[in-house]
Parts: C-alpha cells; sequence; structure tokens
C-alpha cells in the first residue's frame, strides 16, 4: 500500500511539473502609458490571443498557448507600441521600464533570445542587401534545429530559390521540419515552377468564395491576368480602381482576370471584393502560404503573370497603363 501512496505522488508530481511548462505567461513594466490601456497579444495566424489592461505601467497574461513555441505580437489598439516577439510556454518577461516596445528587454523565450542575436546583425547592414542574405542564410545554416530559421527560411524562399532553400531546408532536424514553417518550405521545394516570361503557364485549382474548386485552365479567356493580391494589402487596394477600368475596359475582348488572394480571413477577403467592387474570379487557399504563389515564385504582392490564348506568360507585374498597352498590342481596343 505504501509503494502504491509513493507511486501515485511521484505520477501527481510529474504531472504538475508537466502541467507548469506547458503554461505560458507574460509579465511586464512599461514607461508613460496611461492607466487603463488595452493592450493585446495576437498570434501569427491574426487571431487576438488574449487582452489585458495596463496599470502603473504593469501588466500581465497568463494562459496556454496554442503551439509550444509562435510568433506574436504585443501591442496597444492603435499599434502606437507594437514587438513582434516570440512566445513559448514557459514564465516570460517584458521589460521597457526605461526604453520604447521595439528595445524592450525579453527572457523566457529561446526563440525570442535568438531572434534577437539575428537582429542585431541584420541591422548594422543595408536592408535587402547581399550582406543581410548572407547573414540570414549563415544563421539559419549555423541553427538547423531552431524555429527562427524555419521561419526566415519559409518568409525567403521564394526570393532565394529552390536551389538554395533545399539546401539549407536539408540540413533542418526532423521536428523543425514538421513546423508550420518547414511544412510550408517542403511544399515550395516540391510546387514552384517560377515560370518566366516565354513559358507555358502552370495550371492549379483553387477554392472560390462559395467553396467550389477553380482550375485555372478552366477560366482562361483571350488574354488572362493572373493576379496575386491581398484585402489587408495597402498597394493592392490602391491600384483595384485602376484594374476595375482596366477589365470594364477589355472583358468584351476576351480579357480575363483569375485574381489569387494572400487572405487567411475569409470574411475579410469577401469584405473586399464587395466593396471594392471587384467583379472577376476569385480564389483563395485561406493560408498563409497558397499552393499558386509557391508554384509561382511570388515574394511579393501586388504581383501578376499576363497570359496569352496560348498559354504563353507574355507579362509580369504590369499595372495601370503599361497593362493597358500590352492589352491593346495583343488583342486590340
Amino acid at each position: 500500500m505504501r509503494k502504491i501512496t509513493i507511486l501515485f505522488l511521484i505520477t501527481l508530481c510529474l504531472s504538475c511539473k508537466e502541467e507548469k511548462q506547458i503554461k505560458f505567461s507574460l509579465t511586464g513594466t512599461t514607461n508613460s502609458i496611461e492607466d487603463g490601456t488595452l493592450l493585446f497579444l495576437d498570434i501569427e495566424s491574426h487571431n487576438i490571443l488574449d487582452s489585458t489592461i495596463v496599470v502603473d505601467n504593469k501588466f500581465a497574461f497568463e494562459r496556454n498557448l496554442p503551439e509550444p513555441i509562435v510568433t506574436g505580437i504585443l501591442r496597444t489598439k492603435d499599434f502606437s507600441h507594437y514587438r513582434f516577439i516570440w512566445l513559448e510556454n514557459d514564465d516570460m518577461t517584458f521589460d521597457a521600464s526605461n526604453t520604447d516596445f521595439r528595445n524592450a528587454k525579453i527572457t523566457g523565450s529561446e526563440s525570442e533570445t535568438l531572434s534577437q542575436k539575428l537582429y542585431n546583425l541584420v541591422k548594422e547592414v543595408e536592408p535587402h542587401s547581399k550582406e543581410q542574405r548572407e547573414i540570414e542564410q549563415k544563421f539559419i545554416n549555423n541553427n538547423p534545429n531552431s524555429i527562427v530559421s524555419a521561419n526566415i527560411l519559409a518568409t525567403y524562399s521564394t526570393t532565394w530559390g529552390k536551389e538554395t532553400t533545399e539546401k539549407l531546408f536539408n540540413n533542418f532536424s526532423l521536428e523543425n521540419k514538421n513546423t508550420l514553417y518547414g511544412k510550408e518550405i517542403a511544399s515550395f521545394i516540391e510546387l514552384n515552377k517560377n515560370p518566366r516570361i516565354g513559358d507555358y503557364y502552370v495550371d492549379f485549382e483553387m477554392k472560390n468564395t462559395t467553396g467550389k474548386t477553380l482550375k485555372l485552365s478552366d477560366n482562361l479567356g483571350k488574354l488572362t491576368l493572373l493576379e496575386f493580391w491581398s484585402s489587408n494589402c495597402a498597394p493592392c487596394k490602391k491600384e483595384n480602381p485602376n484594374l476595375i477600368k482596366t477589365y470594364n475596359r477589355f472583358n468584351s475582348f476576351g480579357f480575363e482576370i483569375f485574381a489569387v488572394s494572400h487572405d487567411i480571413d475569409k470574411e475579410k477577403w469577401i469584405k473586399a471584393i464587395e466593396t471594392d467592387k471587384l467583379a472577376w474570379i476569385h480564389v483563395s487557399d485561406l493560408k498563409r502560404s497558397d499552393k499558386a504563389s509557391l508554384i509561382y515564385g511570388i515574394n511579393g504582392i501586388p504581383d501578376n503573370f499576363l497570359i496569352n490564348e496560348e498559354g504563353i506568360i507574355v507579362g509580369r507585374n504590369l499595372r495601370g497603363e503599361k497593362l493597358n498597352n500590352k492589352i491593346i498590342e495583343l488583342i486590340g481596343d
């Protein structure tokens, strides 16, 4: 009986320890933030994980995370203060008592510490330069088991290309390959064709706003613009009025638009289509990384491919009058 009791107590203690390990908390100190200010903690899927109120420049979050490690944003409602953070199921601290949110000292997350080391290296060089790329690729090569490396490689895979991406990815641990980012990288390596002007288009199928699967090849016109956009992309929204004019002007001549959205929120996607009165075909995977973008190597939006009647790509990233002039050249006005 005594042995059973001791075994029960050991099991109970281990269970308590495991429960403590998966509990996330973030306690913080700010400066010059008014009492009652709401702070939000968003996770990478753009969902609000939690919110709290600042009192005497202090705040606290405590809950379970959806995954052991996730990226998040700590922010005020108007984003006047914000900070991207790697969140882990542990006791974390946030100290901005003598600085702003961006330069706050954060403890309790190994991924965040590693990310900050990389940030401090990158900030010393020209943004988007060869030097930055070399620093990031060296970091990934030196930290193949870190989810931070997987996140960076997933972000830049379409920019760096399949060969470099695959070489770096092959060094990842199995656990890292099975993360959300690792699966995105694997999909890119499998799907990417990176077609260029003069190449034949690559077919794919995705669902429209009602859930019906549409295939690009079944919806081609005499001339088709494969358009990549998103409802929360400011340059895309700015370009929409011009695209509407182009569509209305040339649709009767056989010009079609097949729009692929990077949205992950279906309601926002549909609302943007209705608000902007975008009358053409719309599809989306409603995922962080969609199939079509992986195939076509999209690394920024807006972007597009102009496909002629024979299925040949005859233009890339054409906007406004450049697009209009190309259409006139190909099918007239």
